[in-house]
């Protein structure tokens, strides 16, 4: 199995004036400012402040900026894995698992649209870009034997504790890096002690979090668990 990539520096900034204007050059600009100061900073017209165009202009590439939001989290999924469909079904689940969290990391101000903006929408009505995932991960447990209905839920098991995990990394515990005291560097000395006294005491495990390790932990278990959602083989009867 192969082993999941380091976080790769941004793309290179698309910037810049005399360049013919494509759809990948609008993504790529579009990208850049949600990762420098967010979605909310994602506008037609700053967008095209960046590109040196009319924003008017932008609108044949991407509509309206609901649809530009969606085209940058297929964008961006695009640096996903595409698994094999067959083989190691763990394997490539725990691929996928490390190569989303990566990309969450490189992107931070991104994954709001990559793990909760598509929930609210209905799976139909999602742009295709970040469909493929779904799809990838529903034909491989299908191959591995697994029944219609044990798919879907072992789908939204994966599903719900990758989220989970990336939104918690995501997350900001420390209050002082620079504190050596666990206590004092999550900020938990400001708690009653009464009132918080296990999370007090758990401060040093709270303030060693380790993203990759708590990933492969956690997926150690899911993983296991959805093995034994397996249909009995139809000639062996196991």
């Amino acid at each position: 199995m192969a082993s999941p990539r380091e976080p790769r520096s941004p793309r290179p900034g698309l910037k810049g004036q005399g360049l013919p204007l494509n759809r990948e050059r609008v993504l790529s600009a579009a990208l850049e400012v949600i990762d420098a100061q967010g979605v909310a900073a994602l506008t037609m017209r700053r967008l095209g402040r960046e590109l040196g165009r009319d924003p008017m202009s932008l609108y044949r590439y991407t509509g309206n900026r609901c649809a530009l939001l969606d085209a940058v989290a297929g964008h961006v999924m695009d640096d996903l894995p595409v698994l094999s469909g067959y083989g190691d079904w763990k394997g490539q689940l725990r691929l996928l698992a490390q190569e989303l969290r990566l990309v969450a990391l490189r992107h931070p101000n991104v994954a709001p649209l990559l793990l909760t903006r598509p929930l609210s929408t209905p799976l139909g009505l999602r742009p295709p870009g970040t469909l493929r995932p779904l799809e990838n991960i529903l034909s491989l447990l299908t191959a591995a034997g697994f029944r219609p209905a044990d798919t879907a839920r072992g789908y939204r098991a994966f599903q719900a504790f990758l989220y989970g995990h990336i939104l918690i990394e995501l997350q900001k515990y420390i209050v002082d890096p620079d504190e050596d005291e666990p206590l004092l560097r999550l900020g938990l000395q400001r708690l009653p002690a009464r009132a918080f006294p296990r999370l007090r005491a758990l401060a040093p495990a709270m303030a060693g979090y380790d993203g990759a390790g708590e990933l492969d932990q956690g997926l150690d278990l899911l993983l296991t668990g959805l093995e034994t959602q397996l249909a009995p083989h139809p000639l062996s009867g196991k």
